[in-house]
């Protein structure tokens, strides 16, 4: 898995939510979805804990890959145009 890869937490209370990788550890990796886990405080994860979606070529993992700011808005409404999902912004 590489950076802005999107991806699914297999494990945890996070399970079956998507994320986005900001940046890679080693063994692990740091996501955010804009939501519950946002920029500015990201989940460290295990890479066995989560599950390869996609390349993705949305403007903002171009940004991510090349350290732009991002904002949480934009990787929630990324996540939604990839998962089908209405209403991106909508709390809950």
């Amino acid at each position: 898995m590489d950076i802005a890869n999107l991806v699914q937490a297999t494990a945890g209370r996070e399970q079956g939510k998507y994320f986005f990788v900001l940046e890679t550890d080693g063994e692990y990796l740091l996501l955010a979805d804009g939501k519950s886990r946002r920029i500015e405080a990201p989940k460290r994860k295990s890479r066995k804990h989560v599950r390869f979606i996609a390349e993705s070529a949305e403007p903002v993992a171009e940004k991510i890959r090349s350290k732009e700011k991002i904002t949480n808005s934009e990787l929630r409404k990324a996540i939604a145009a990839h998962s089908g999902k209405e209403n991106p912004d909508q709390e809950g």
